[in-house]
């Protein structure tokens, strides 16, 4: 075994070590932003708010890429904002700038060629310059109309070369902007699944009770059935529950497997003498075909209850949804 080899498996001895201290160098140039932030980061999150335009985030190489993260965090939390490679910009993408638009410059050193050059053609349209770099004496920060200062100690690579706390810092200061002006925009769930229709989020915010409930073969009691037959009706029903209705499809009532196993234990050998009228709850919980699922998830979680009847206005049945289809929106998406 050559003295090379010995040497890496000594160290792979170590490798969790070096990771701790990788998250440790990481969390510190996160948490050292806090002091950095000031005045600047206030104007900038007022500029991106007041923009009628587009933000254009920008960058080159791994400042770049956390470019690209930041600009899709702003487009899906109600920023319109798109990523440009600065060395693009002469091969036709400065057409989709306009004055009304913020560039959102990222730079560690603030000093990076091709973002400079791109630099004069974005001032050259009147367009505000946001510089977000690791130095304040840099000619991005020169030029910036606003410069947040994103500045780390030292990066977690042991060369001290590679950008590792560097990124992350940008990357967390981008989401610190995009997090603020969600706030100030009052961004509510709602609004994160019309940009997000496809995710598992947007999935449970936009699905309502008539996209998941029962409608056909449900399980009916009248309110005169024995409560002997009603088992038998519920049982079939696989719901759990039975509801009762009057002669225009009307709820008048609903009974669960638990209102059963109560009265059972209350009446014992009387039981069977017993209607559903004795025993159901007559202002169950009803909710309309449009209610989201995410509400309905609430009213049974607060309410302690496996499932809700959809009715319309005038409390008509049309359908039931139970704990297990709410809970199939989420499982879809595994």
């Amino acid at each position: 075994m050559t003295k090379d080899k010995e040497t890496a498996e000594q160290r792979m001895k170590d490798v969790r070590m070096y990771a701790i201290q990788c998250i440790k160098d990481e969390a510190k140039a996160t948490l050292d932003l806090i002091p950095q932030l000031d005045e600047n980061f206030d104007k900038a999150v007022k500029m991106i708010y007041e923009c009628k335009g587009k933000v254009i985030v920008t960058g080159v190489g791994k400042s770049g890429n956390i470019g690209a993260k930041i600009a899709a965090t702003f487009s899906s939390t109600g920023t319109p904002a798109f990523f440009i490679n600065p060395l693009d910009v002469y091969h036709g993408d400065l057409g989709v700038m306009t004055s009304d638009d913020v560039v959102l410059a990222l730079s560690n050193s603030g000093q990076t060629d091709e973002l400079l050059r791109f630099i004069p053609m974005v001032l050259h349209m009147n367009i505000p310059i946001i510089g977000m770099t690791g130095n304040s004496n840099s000619l991005l920060a020169k030029y910036s109309t606003i410069h947040i200062k994103v500045w780390v100690e030292k990066e977690a690579c042991p060369l001290n070369l590679a950008p590792t706390s560097s990124t992350t810092a940008a990357l967390v200061m981008g989401d610190a902007l995009a997090v603020a002006l969600m706030e100030v925009r009052d961004f509510k769930p709602r609004d994160f699944a019309q940009f997000h229709p496809g995710g598992e989020l947007g999935r449970r915010l936009l699905t309502t009770a008539q996209d998941v409930m029962r409608s056909e073969d449900m399980p009916i009691v009248p309110e005169d059935m024995k409560l002997g037959d009603a088992i038998i009706h519920v049982s079939k029903g696989k719901l759990g529950m039975g509801v009762s209705v009057d002669s225009d499809n009307k709820v008048i009532g609903l009974i669960t497997d638990g209102d059963i196993r109560r009265a059972m234990e209350r009446w014992q050998a009387k039981f069977f003498d017993h209607t559903v009228s004795d025993i159901m709850t007559r202002t169950p919980k009803m909710v309309s075909p449009k209610t989201k699922i995410t509400e309905i998830q609430r009213i049974m979680h607060r309410n302690k209850i496996h499932s809700v009847l959809v009715t319309d206005k005038e409390q008509h049945l049309i359908g039931i949804v139970d704990n297990y289809a709410a809970s199939l929106i989420n499982e879809e998406k595994k």
